[in-house]
């Protein structure tokens, strides 16, 4: 590749079903390089498989992205010089390359039915279509130029298969793996072009795209590192060799327990998400959820994957979009899989949370008290019952556990607590403690703290026990913030309501 290019990377999922999780963080990690550099991010859909298209999967793509702040300069939703960018709006373009292949020898016209393969794959143990077999085939170089158009004019449908010659060393220069070099035996005759539905394969589009959208840097999973000597064989047959892109194969996101590849299996089996949004299939009805939907923040989702497999070179850990972007380089990329911690991801979100101002988490909340049916309360008011409790919880869901008597009163209380917490005397006391918070002019926490203490300690009574017993008549349980910046928040009748219920109905 030649240094002076503006550097050009591209995301090419296909519409196939929701987004992995995996192929997140490849988005990311493309976004992260470009925009270190100062280079441009384009979206491709490669919808080439026409029989495994989801309808909504594209706008999925592109909803996910948006959420996780990765931007897109070109493609899909961004328009740009070289589209289309969904290739099966591409076809004409790529049969002008089929047809330069064939006419220069590069590639051949197949005729073999998948009956036909089937039983030479069932005679030959680990069969490959390849120099030694092709001989043997229904092919144009068997059958001869003539029979071959012949049987395309009778109807007949047909393939276009790559010719790899044999016994030829080919190398993939990797910016994490450095070079690899296989022996072009490996390979096999891919196919690049079905008659059947006038489209080329992954092999043959992708070559094509990269060439003419000017993409610099092929940034994909380690899966993609067997096909890569094939498109080096395909740019070098295409006369593109001089503006091949330099290859970066990333780590394999593996199980968080166990071998393997992760799987949405493992998410389902450990309760974590494996698609960043949470995704609906039309086929089934199934429901998978999603990063979004169980409470996680973008920021944390991003900031979690992008240290799956690659490190700032130090101890960092909390980084934001911008900081990683300044930090990124393929040199701290790993070779070796990223166990997919779920936990800690979680602990991300944790940190993100206690970062997010609380009026900000006051407008992720509402969506949980709409489900609860719960209304009427001002954005201050949610904001601030919320920067209570937030160190306690992890996801914005959980903050309701631990906010939910700020909006409505207990109807009952925990049996633990009121053996404990709630004696015979108690009713009486939470009466005169009613008297003393009516006679409070300011309910600021440290003002009607010290009214409020000063008045148990002049009656003499025990603390710990007056003090959770009002909490336990506020609260419902021993649990929660301090008291008394419960009190400041909540309106001081609502906290007088709940100390007469409690009265009215503990051990009656």
């Amino acid at each position: 590749m030649s240094d002076n290019r503006k550097v050009r990377v591209r995301f090419a999922p296909s519409p196939t079903g929701p987004l992995h999780i995996g192929g997140v963080r490849t988005a990311l990690f493309n976004y992260l390089f470009a925009r270190h550099h100062g280079g441009e991010m384009l979206l491709r859909i490669e919808d080439t498989d026409s029989r495994r298209f989801v309808p909504g999967a594209e706008d999925y793509i592109v909803e996910s992205l948006r959420w996780l702040g990765i931007e897109i300069d070109e493609g899909v939703g961004a328009g740009g010089d070289h589209g289309p960018y969904r290739q099966s709006e591409r076809r004409d373009i790529y049969r002008k390359y089929v047809d330069q292949l064939l006419a220069d020898g590069k590639a051949y016209i197949a005729f073999d039915t998948p009956e036909e393969l089937e039983a030479a794959r069932a005679e030959h143990p680990n069969f490959q279509y390849d120099a030694s077999t092709r001989g043997s085939m229904r092919n144009e170089l068997t059958l001869g130029k003539e029979e071959a158009q012949r049987l395309i004019e009778e109807g007949n449908q047909y393939v276009v298969r790559f010719k790899i010659e044999p016994d030829q060393p080919v190398t993939v220069n990797d910016r994490i793996r450095g070079e690899v070099t296989v022996n072009s035996n490996i390979l096999d005759d891919k196919v690049l072009y079905k008659s059947s539905d006038d489209l080329p394969t992954y092999h043959l589009a992708n070559i094509v795209d990269d060439h003419l959208m000017e993409v610099t840097h092929v940034i994909r999973g380690e899966e993609w590192l067997p096909s890569a000597p094939l498109h080096v064989l395909l740019y070098r047959a295409l006369g593109w060799e001089d503006t091949m892109p330099e290859f970066v194969h990333l780590p394999l996101l593996l199980k968080p327990v166990g071998n393997g590849k992760l799987s949405k299996r493992d998410g389902d089996k450990l309760g974590f998400p494996v698609f960043p949004l949470e995704w609906h299939d039309p086929a089934s009805g199934a429901v998978s959820s999603g990063y979004r939907e169980q409470g996680y923040l973008p920021e944390a989702v991003v900031n979690f994957l992008a240290l799956l497999g690659w490190n700032p070179g130090d101890d960092t850990e909390l980084m934001d979009m911008p900081q990683l972007i300044e930090k990124f380089s393929f040199e701290h990329c790993s070779k070796a899989g990223a166990k997919f911690d779920y936990k800690k991801g979680m602990w991300f979100n944790h940190e993100y949370m206690l970062r997010t101002p609380d009026t900000e988490l006051a407008r992720l909340f509402r969506p949980v008290l709409e489900q609860k049916g719960i209304s009427g309360y001002s954005d201050e008011y949610v904001a601030r019952a919320l920067g209570m409790v937030k160190s306690r919880a992890n996801l914005i869901p959980e903050l309701w556990d631990q906010a939910d008597f700020f909006f409505r009163a207990p109807e009952e209380y925990a049996a633990k607590d009121v053996k404990k917490r709630w004696s015979e005397e108690m009713p009486a006391i939470m009466e005169e403690l009613i008297t003393v918070l009516e006679g409070i002019d300011d309910m600021t926490s440290a003002n009607a703290e010290k009214i409020v203490l000063d008045w148990i300690a002049s009656k003499g009574y025990h603390l710990g026990n007056v003090m959770n017993a009002f909490r336990l008549a506020v609260v419902g349980a021993c649990r929660g913030p301090h008291m008394f910046d419960i009190t400041e928040l909540m309106p001081r009748q609502e906290v007088i309501a709940r100390l007469r219920r409690a009265i009215d109905t503990i051990n009656k």
